[in-house]
């Protein structure tokens, strides 16, 4: 069922402030941002920004959260005939191309500016968050599709090889010098899974 227009400018509203404060911390620095600004950018007050997001750290991570609800939702979507390890792959490198050319590759401003955020101390624990909501969105999913009952581990190792398969691509994309598109990265480190 389609969200209604309500629930469809909320949404809105949350992707709106976390682009806002991505880029602006990307441009400024973690600590050169402060909630306000990201309520500013965006044209709404400080106290709408607390009303979707906890923290500045929070709102920086909200897309990659976001992603990772859709990856489990995306999942479940798949043809049910469809092997596992082709419905994962599928899934998978929509939700990392981003809806660019595979060979879509961010300027260096952004890659720097990036592994900053992600390098600051307050950010690590909401990197950690995304981290697990990406495993347990696609463990879900993967039980879902197999029918395990929840004590079966295999959902949960699948979804915890993926998600660290991904992390990897994303790791070695942001570190890569120079910069190289992020599909096939995760391409790559999909294919290892199978060779395990």
């Amino acid at each position: 069922m389609e969200p209604g227009l309500r629930e469809r400018k909320k949404q809105a509203t949350r992707r709106a402030l976390a682009l806002a404060a991505l880029r602006l911390t990307v441009e400024r620095g973690f600590e050169g941002v402060l909630v306000e600004d990201i309520a500013a950018e965006v044209g709404v007050s400080p106290r709408t920004f607390n009303n979707y997001f906890s923290s500045k750290a929070e709102a920086i991570c909200a897309l990659a959260v976001d992603r990772a609800q859709r990856a489990g939702a995306a999942l479940r979507a798949r043809p049910p005939g469809e092997p596992l390890r082709e419905a994962i792959t599928a899934t998978m490198l929509t939700e990392f191309s981003g809806g660019a050319a595979p060979e879509h590759v961010p300027d260096r401003v952004w890659f720097d500016g990036l592994r900053m955020v992600l390098a600051t101390p307050a950010m690590q624990g909401e990197y950690l968050r995304v981290r697990a909501a990406m495993q347990d969105a696609l463990s879900a999913a993967i039980a879902d599709r197999l029918g395990t009952g929840p004590g079966d581990l295999l959902p949960d190792v699948i979804g915890g090889a993926v998600a660290a398969a991904c992390d990897v691509a994303t790791h070695r994309w942001l570190h890569a010098d120079p910069p190289v598109p992020l599909r096939p990265l995760v391409e790559r480190a999909l294919r290892h899974l199978a060779d395990y």
